[in-house]
C-alpha cells in the first residue's frame, strides 16, 4: 500500500507544471488578441479619420444648405426640422462609411437597421403622421402665426405651428393643440388669407312695418359706419318672408381686422334706429283661432 501511495505522487504533474501550462494558455490568447488589434490598428486609425471628416462635412453640409434656405425665407420651423433630417442622414452614412473601412459586412449592419426602423415605425405610427402632417404644413403654407382660421371644428388665431402639433388660441381664451394629421386632412377655411371679409346680417321686421322705411334705416347705418367698405357696395335687400316677419338682408364688406367691431356696431346702430321709428322687429308668434260651433 505504501509502493501504490509512492508511485501515485511520483506520477502526479508537479502543480508548478499545471500554473506553467495556464498562463501560456493565458499569455497566448492576449498575444493573439494583442496582434489582432495590431492588424486591425491601421483600418481602425483610417476609420477614425473617416469618421472625424465626415461629420465635419456634414456640418459644413448642414450649415451651407442652411443658408441657403434661410435666403429662400423659409419657414424657421420648416427649416430646422428639415436641417436635424439631413444632418441624421448624413451622420448615418459617415458611420456605415467608418465600418466598411474596418471590414464589417454591410449586409448585416443593413439587415439590422432595416428592422429597426420597421419596428419604430410601427410603434410610432400616429406620430409620424403628425410629422408629415407637420412637414406638409410648414412648406405649402396653407395659413401662418397670426392667421384666423377654422380647423377640425375649432375657429381661433394661430399661434405656432408645431413638428406634431398646431397651436391655437380661441376666442374664449383657451389653447387648443390640433394633430398635424388632422389639419392636413381636416377642412380649412382661411379668414385673413384676404384682406377684407364680408359681414353677413339679417334683421326680421313684422309685416305691419314700413319696409321702405327699415331699409332706409338700415342704409344710413351703414353710411355712417367708417370701417365699412365702399367697395365691394354694401346689399340690403329684402331677403325672405317668413311665418310671422319679413327678413332684410344685409351683406357689408370691412377687413379682417374690423370684422366683429362692425358686426356688433351695426347691430347696435340698427336696433336703436328701429326703436326710434317705430319699426317692430316681432318675436315668434301664434295665432289660436277657436272656432264656435253654436
Amino acid at each position: 500500500m505504501e509502493n501504490e501511495a509512492v508511485s501515485e505522487i511520483t506520477t502526479a504533474p508537479p502543480v508548478v507544471e499545471v500554473l506553467q501550462e495556464q498562463v501560456d494558455k493565458a499569455s497566448g490568447f492576449f498575444t493573439g488578441v494583442a496582434e489582432y488589434f495590431k492588424g486591425l490598428l491601421p483600418l481602425l486609425i483610417i476609420a477614425v479619420i473617416v469618421l472625424i471628416v465626415g461629420i465635419m462635412l456634414s456640418r459644413l453640409i448642414a450649415g451651407l444648405i442652411s443658408k441657403a434656405m434661410k435666403s429662400s425665407n423659409v419657414d424657421d420651423a420648416a427649416r430646422n426640422f428639415l436641417i436635424s433630417v439631413i444632418k441624421v442622414t448624413l451622420y448615418a452614412m459617415v458611420i456605415v462609411m467608418a465600418l466598411s473601412v474596418m471590414n464589417v459586412p454591410m449586409s448585416s449592419v443593413i439587415t439590422i437597421l432595416g428592422a429597426v426602423g420597421l419596428a419604430v415605425s410601427l410603434a410610432l405610427q400616429n406620430c409620424l403622421t403628425n410629422l408629415c402632417g407637420g412637414f406638409i404644413l410648414l412648406f405649402s403654407k396653407p395659413f401662418s402665426a397670426g392667421d384666423t382660421v377654422e380647423l377640425d371644428g375649432t375657429t381661433g388665431t394661430v399661434v405656432s405651428i408645431g413638428i406634431l402639433y398646431t397651436k391655437m388660441n380661441t376666442f374664449d381664451g383657451k389653447t387648443v393643440l390640433i394633430p398635424n394629421g388632422n389639419v392636413t386632412a381636416a377642412k380649412l377655411i382661411n379668414y385673413t388669407e384676404t384682406p377684407s371679409r364680408r359681414v353677413e346680417l339679417s334683421y326680421d321686421i313684422s309685416y305691419d312695418a314700413d319696409y321702405n322705411i327699415a331699409r332706409s334705416l338700415i342704409l344710413t347705418a351703414v353710411s355712417e359706419e367708417s370701417m365699412i367698405l365702399d367697395n365691394p357696395a354694401p346689399v340690403v335687400r329684402m331677403g325672405k318672408h317668413g311665418e310671422s316677419s319679413i327678413s332684410i338682408d344685409v351683406l357689408v364688406w370691412t377687413e379682417n381686422a374690423n370684422y366683429h367691431e362692425v358686426r356688433y356696431t351695426l347691430n347696435e346702430t340698427v336696433k336703436r334706429m328701429f326703436d326710434r321709428n317705430n319699426i317692430e322687429i316681432p318675436y315668434n308668434q301664434l295665432d289660436i283661432h277657436i272656432k264656435n260651433n253654436n
